[in-house]
């Protein structure tokens, strides 16, 4: 399922957006809203995976608001929907995933998604994860991951040869990794089943999870142990 958000000042073009895309079965609209400044607001809750925007705003632009997802690394592709087509350059400089003239048709729009569905199979496809840190990005193996772990305001990749912080969020690394083999079993924690040796009872809802490869352990409540045991079993 695609998140998205939707931002057009224009009340017609922001309905045309939400009848279009709130008919895909593959995507679930976030907020869709007319103002920028609300979006920009909406945007450092780091809950959609695509913003839909119109460029020339009052208060701020869509470029703005592009420069900031690439400015605080956020994992959010933008498709800029405009009347103009002069910007179209300085756009891609952005890494804006599309760009889509006024007025479009809806199997342009949808094209447009297509893009980031595309984007996102090469993502999780790819055998390295890069690991985004201050001052260095470090592209390591995504079959040696053992576990990943949330703590305070910082992430911790541990590996079969080392440890990694970095300040990318779960939800970030989420979206790089295979499902076949990587699970969201707790809200701190992303582990791979590939390395599971053993569950033991931690508390009433949730278990410790025991590697074959580290004496470190990870959490899974006891809802998403039910839904591993459905999936793998």
């Amino acid at each position: 399922m695609i998140k998205v958000g939707l931002v057009d000042d224009q009340v017609y073009d922001l309905e045309k957006l939400q009848l279009i895309l709130g008919k895909q079965e593959d995507v679930e609209i976030v907020f869709a809203t007319t103002k920028s400044e609300e979006a920009y607001e909406l945007l450092k809750k780091d809950e959609i995976d695509l913003l839909v925007s119109d460029i020339e705003m009052p208060s701020l632009s869509g470029y703005e608001l592009a420069d900031f997802i690439n400015t605080y690394g956020l994992d959010v592709k933008v498709i800029f929907v405009t009347g103009y087509s002069a910007y179209a350059v300085h756009a891609f400089e952005l890494d804006v995933l599309d760009y889509i003239l006024k007025p479009y048709s809806k199997e342009r729009l949808i094209k447009g998604i297509g893009r980031f569905e595309q984007k996102q199979t090469e993502v999780t496809s790819s055998e390295k994860l890069m690991l985004k840190q201050q001052s260095e990005i470090h592209m390591i193996n995504k079959k040696d991951i053992v576990f990943i772990e949330r703590t305070g305001r910082s992430t911790t990749i541990v590996t079969l040869a080392q440890e990694l912080e970095t300040y990318q969020s779960l939800v970030q690394l989420e979206k790089q990794l295979n499902k076949q083999y990587f699970i969201r079993s707790h809200k701190g924690f992303i582990i791979n089943v590939q390395y599971i040796k053993n569950f033991t009872i931690y508390s009433k809802h949730s278990y410790l999870v025991h590697f074959q490869q580290t004496n470190k352990t990870a959490m899974i409540t006891k809802a998403n142990l039910e839904t591993y045991q459905q999936q793998f079993y």
